[in-house]
């Protein structure tokens, strides 16, 4: 399986990628990757991005 990226802002770009292409959740990525929600929200909200359930991305 595929680690997720430390870094927030590779993060970010593989996160939204997956979702767009992927998942029709966040929480389909989430069981996907077997990843903590709260970690990975707060890792992207360190740079000012959010999940927008409706996009089903972070903005």
């Amino acid at each position: 399986m595929t680690s997720i990226p430390n870094d927030p802002i590779m993060l970010l770009s593989f996160v939204n990628t997956q979702l767009r292409d992927n998942y029709s959740s966040l929480e389909e990525f989430i069981l996907a990757y077997e990843c903590d929600r709260e970690e990975l929200e707060a890792k992207l909200k360190s740079i000012d991005y959010e999940y927008d359930k409706i996009l089903n991305r972070f903005l």
